[in-house]
C-alpha cells in the first residue's frame, strides 16, 4: 500500500499533524508520509519531543521508518500490528512526555494484551497538557469511551529542566461507546491546586491569595504543594468538577513574569469557561476529536475552536472520518462519526 500523503504545513503548522497522523496510521495500518513537518514554526522539523513520540511509535509497531532524524521535516512511517509490552521513553529535555503519550496510548488500548509504560521529560511545560489534566480530564473520559488507562505521577518535570516521569498502565479496550458531552451540569466542587519546586514559598502564596481573592472561595480551597522535581518550577491549577466531567485548567510560572500574572491568567481561562456555560473548554476539544473518531461517534459543545482543534478536524477528514461542527450562538458543537 502506498503511503498516504500529509502535508504538516497546513492549518497550524504544528506538531498535532504529525501526533495524529502517527496515532491514525497505528489505529488504521495505513502508512503515512508526511511532509513539512512543523513548517509553521520558528523551528521547524523534528524536536526532541516529536522525534521521541515517532521512535515511540515504531517501537510499538515494529514500523519501517525513514526520515527519523532531529530537524527532518519529513518522514515515512509503514506500521505492523502494534505490540502491547512494557515501554520506557524518554524525551531527554523538557519536551513534553504527555504529547508522546498521546500519540500511542489509543492504539495501545486497541491491542488485546495489556501495556505498561514509563515516560520520562517534561510533565508541566508550556504549550502541553500537564499530567494533571491527562490524569484527571483526559484518562477518565477515555474510559467512558472504552480505552481503559490509569496514570501515577513519579517525579514532576518543568520547563527548562525536565526531567519528570510518569507511568502509564492500559487494559485492552471494551465496546467502545460514543460520548456524548453536550451539558455540563452542576459544577458540584472547585479547587485551586498551586505546586512548586525550587522557589520562594512567598511565590505560591502570592498566586494563591490572588486566586482566593479573585473568586472568593474559602481559604481552604486553595493549595500550595510542595513537589519532587529535577529543576525549579511552578505551575497554578483549578480544577472544576461538574456533573459531565472535571476539566482542568492550568499556566506555569516563567522567569521574569510576575506571579499574579500567572494565577490571573489561569483565573480567566476559568471564568471564560464558566461563562461559555460549556462542558469542554478548548484545550479539551482538541483532545477529545482522535478518541470519538476511533470509537466512530461522539459528540461535545466547546467554545470557539481553537486552530489546534480545527487542525486536527482537518487530519482526520483526511482519514475518512466524518466531523462537523455547528456554531450555536456563543459555542460551537462538534460531532463525530466514523468514515
Amino acid at each position: 500500500m502506498a503511503p498516504k500523503e500529509i502535508d504538516g504545513s497546513r492549518g497550524e503548522g504544528g506538531g498535532q499533524i504529525l501526533r495524529t497522523s502517527l496515532a491514525l496510521s497505528l489505529a488504521t495500518g495505513t502508512p503515512v508520509r508526511v511532509r513539512n513537518i512543523r513548517a509553521g514554526r520558528e523551528k521547524p522539523g523534528l524536536l526532541r519531543q516529536h522525534l521521541t513520540a515517532v521512535r515511540a511509535a515504531a517501537e510499538v509497531s515494529g514500523a519501517d521508518l525513514e526520515g527519523a532524524a532531529m530537524g527532518s521535516m519529513e518522514i515515512t512511517f509503514k506500521p505492523k500490528a502494534v505490540r502491547p509490552g512494557e515501554y520506557r521513553f524518554a524525551v531527554g529535555t523538557a519536551g513534553s512526555a504527555g504529547l508522546v503519550l498521546q500519540t500511542i496510548l489509543l492504539p495501545l488500548c486497541l491491542a488485546k494484551e495489556p501495556s505498561t509504560l514509563v515516560l520520562e521529560g517534561g510533565t508541566h511545560n508550556p504549550a502541553a497538557p500537564p499530567f494533571d489534566f491527562l490524569a484527571r480530564t483526559w484518562l477518565p473520559l477515555l474510559g467512558r469511551i472504552g480505552f481503559p488507562a490509569e496514570a501515577r505521577i513519579e517525579r514532576h518535570g518543568f520547563y527548562p529542566a525536565g526531567g519528570g516521569r510518569f507511568t502509564v498502565r492500559t487494559r485492552p479496550a471494551g465496546d467502545l461507546r460514543p460520548l456524548d458531552l453536550l451539558e455540563r451540569g452542576e459544577v458540584r466542587a472547585r479547587r485551586g491546586r498551586i505546586l512548586q519546586s525550587g522557589l520562594p514559598e512567598r511565590i505560591a502564596e502570592r498566586e494563591r491569595d490572588l486566586l482566593l481573592k479573585g473568586t472568593g472561595w474559602p481559604a481552604g480551597s486553595v493549595s500550595i504543594e510542595g513537589v519532587e522535581s529535577p529543576g525549579p518550577g511552578n505551575a497554578v491549577l483549578i480544577e472544576a468538577e461538574c456533573d459531565a466531567l472535571t476539566e482542568v485548567f492550568s499556566r506555569f510560572g516563567e522567569f521574569g513574569v510576575r506571579a499574579e500574572a500567572i494565577a490571573d491568567h489561569v483565573m480567566k481561562e476559568y471564568r471564560h469557561w464558566l461563562a461559555g456555560g460549556v462542558p469542554v473548554g478548548r484545550h479539551l476539544a482538541d483532545q477529545l476529536l482522535l478518541p470519538m473518531a476511533l470509537a466512530r461517534g461522539g459528540s461535545f459543545r466547546t467554545l470557539p475552536l481553537s486552530s489546534h482543534s480545527t487542525t486536527n478536524i482537518a487530519s482526520l477528514r483526511e482519514f475518512g472520518f466524518r466531523v462537523e461542527s455547528e456554531k450555536a450562538e456563543r459555542n460551537v458543537v462538534v460531532t463525530v462519526a466514523g468514515g
